[in-house]
């Protein structure tokens, strides 16, 4: 089984970085633009729908879709992604396709897109180990959404990792006395809600003029460079149309002469 034992991707946020990844499929999908996917393993129809159309029009934009390959949400962005666009972190050996229910899902992203765990061959799942998957499934990627999730669920754990990394969390909305925990985030100003679909694929954009070549992504360079809260002197010496650009469209706020993203 190969495994990665280099720091070739960035983890930031874990309490210790994998000595070893077991991984089984396209190792290049670590390079791309990533979106960690979780939610409730049994979902209202809605939430799939939505999750779905995310998955499906995040991948088009070349982004890689990461979730945990349980049923649910996670299944449903695997498959909006499909088997080529997405990772699957188990919590388990990458030998053994835990949940069964999903082995055929997971049997075709090994062969097109990536599994990765950070458990040997032959480990069996245990209720510490989701936790271990959980953090990794969190820091793979650049943002984390959140489909629908209650109080009490395994994904408040998710939730808990994603606040203590920093990552920026989007959350579908949500009807009244559903989804307690998406709900909460948004009460408290912890995440955003996802409102238009298009408007939010839009911050992933590509580098080429034909959006369904895939392996030719990239995130918005101005964005990734916002990320490290440079001078607003500096951004506009070195985008000056796109500074404006961000500032009308609220992707930006100045405070004390640096630009943050919002």
């Amino acid at each position: 089984m190969p495994v990665i034992t280099e720091h070739i991707i960035a983890l930031e946020g874990m309490k210790k970085y994998p000595q070893e990844l077991f991984y089984a499929g396209n190792e290049a999908l670590l390079k791309r633009v990533k979106v960690s996917i979780i939610g409730s393993r049994r979902p209202s129809k809605y939430s799939r729908m939505v999750t779905l159309t995310l998955a499906q029009k995040l991948s088009s934009r070349g982004v890689c879709i990461v979730s945990g390959g349980a049923m649910g949400i996670d299944a449903t962005a695997h498959n909006g992604a499909k088997a080529e666009n997405t990772i699957a972190v188990l919590p388990c050996g990458i030998d053994i396709k835990y949940p069964a229910v999903n082995k055929n899902l997971l049997a075709e992203i090994e062969k097109k897109g990536l599994l990765l765990s950070q458990f040997a061959p032959d480990f069996r799942a245990t209720p510490w180990s989701f936790v271990v998957r959980n953090e990794l499934v969190v820091a793979l990627g650049d943002v984390l959404i959140v489909a629908e999730a209650e109080l009490e669920s395994g994904s408040m754990r998710s939730i808990e990792i994603a606040l203590k990394m920093g990552k920026k969390i989007y959350v579908l909305p949500q009807r009244l006395g559903e989804s307690g925990a998406t709900q909460m985030l948004l009460q408290e100003q912890k995440a955003e809600a996802i409102y238009d679909i298009d408007a939010f694929t839009a911050k992933f954009h590509s580098d080429t003029q034909d959006a369904s070549t895939q392996g030719n992504f990239c995130e918005d360079d101005f964005l990734v460079y916002c990320k490290n809260a440079p001078t607003y002197d500096d951004a506009l010496k070195k985008f000056p149309n796109r500074l404006f650009e961000a500032e009308l469209n609220g992707d930006i706020e100045v405070v004390n002469g640096k630009v943050l993203l919002k």
